[in-house]
């Protein structure tokens, strides 16, 4: 039975006596802000799909103990943007978690695979994708948005079962246990990226000091966004920060006559571009740098292949086991003299790999 709950009090009663396991969705918007703004919660707890209003107030208070219940189980799918915008909306993030995506990656079923797919490769039931794009904080819903809501979380307790099983068969719980945790974790933290820079392809074409530039802008840049809950590219986009940090401005007139001179540009944040610009960060020293050399792609593609390999073994797609960038990371510490792994390479992960990846490291 689909039920829509807008009563904090009526939420409250149908959550207290809930069973070990329970299904989770949520729709939320993010077009024009930093932080996700919850606009509908789906839980799947026994025969009841309930559809909770976090819109409603005390909606999100009234959710609150379920999500922080160590004994409850919150199953979801490709959970990490839910878990920001619940924390943002209810002010915990649900734990423990067991995310059907990560599980079926670890499974071998495939990586990113969409819930649909999941749904329709595990039960054989076709979902609808007509409400993807649906204004989720207009009320009332739709009949057919709510449809599609309450489908999110119909099959998850049926996908949980079919993962755990073939996790189970292949003693890879505690893998997914571990990666969950993590999920978890950063939600919590939301901490910043601490070098923005690497995941601009921009970068490598930049010297050490563009790359210094370019991580000043974007650090600033992201403060910014996250402290004025708008998103960062209506900030400063990727392109006028890489060419602002390539062929810096000789003075703040200059910087002024370049952002009048860009569409879209933020001209009314001058002064605060510029600072960013001219004020060395306390750490970019450490800062890993971008590097576009033979020997270091070399080093990288041998590093590639050893987890490609690995990951065929164990019937892993290989971004799963480690990503390219994670791999870069590695390298990047190594440089430093830094013998420690990256976090999303430590665990189960760096139990892998380890044997294989450490005689192709440097010294």
């Amino acid at each position: 039975m689909n039920l829509w709950i807008e009563d904090p009090k009526e939420l409250s009663a149908r959550l207290a006596d809930a069973p070990p396991r329970v299904g989770m969705d949520t729709e939320f918007v993010r077009e024009r802000t930093w932080w996700p703004r919850l606009a509908l919660v789906q839980l799947a707890v026994g025969d009841d799909i309930l559809l909770a209003d976090p819109l409603a107030p005390g909606i999100g208070e009234a959710l609150a103990p379920l999500l922080a219940d160590p004994a409850v189980l919150k199953v979801m799918h490709s959970a990490s943007e839910d878990l920001v915008a619940l924390k943002r909306g209810c002010g915990v993030v649900p734990a423990p978690l067991f995310d059907t995506q990560v599980a079926a990656a670890l499974a071998g079923v495939g990586a990113g695979i969409g819930y649909q797919r999941l749904v329709l490769d595990t039960t054989g039931s076709t979902l609808p994708k007509g409400e993807t794009r649906s204004d989720w904080l207009r009320r009332p819903l739709s009949s057919s948005q709510l449809e599609y809501a309450a489908d999110d979380v119909l099959h998850l307790d049926a996908l949980h079962a079919d993962l755990e099983r073939r996790l189970r068969e292949l003693d890879r719980l505690e893998w997914l246990a571990e990666d969950c945790a993590r999920m978890v974790a950063g939600a919590r933290d939301d901490a910043l990226d601490r070098w923005p820079h690497l995941g601009m392809r921009a970068a490598q074409f930049m010297d050490a000091e563009g790359q210094r530039r370019l991580l000043r802008l974007l650090r600033w840049r992201d403060a910014y966004a996250r402290d004025h809950d708008r998103p960062r590219g209506w900030i400063l986009d990727n392109e006028l920060a890489a060419s602002l940090a390539r062929n810096p401005p000789a003075d703040r007139a200059g910087l002024q006559r370049q952002l009048e001179a860009t569409p879209k540009a933020p001209r009314n944040l001058g002064d605060a571009i510029w600072a960013a610009l001219q004020a060395p960060l306390p750490d970019e020293a450490e800062a890993p740098e971008v590097r576009s050399g033979e020997r270091d792609k070399a080093l990288l593609r041998s590093l590639q292949d050893a987890v490609s390999t690995l990951a065929a073994e164990h019937g892993l797609p290989e971004g799963v086991l480690a990503s390219k960038r994670w791999l870069q990371a590695l390298l990047d510490r190594r440089a430093r003299g830094d013998a420690r792994w990256p976090g999303a390479l430590a665990g189960w992960r760096r139990r892998l790999l380890e044997p294989r990846l450490a005689p192709l490291l440097p010294e």
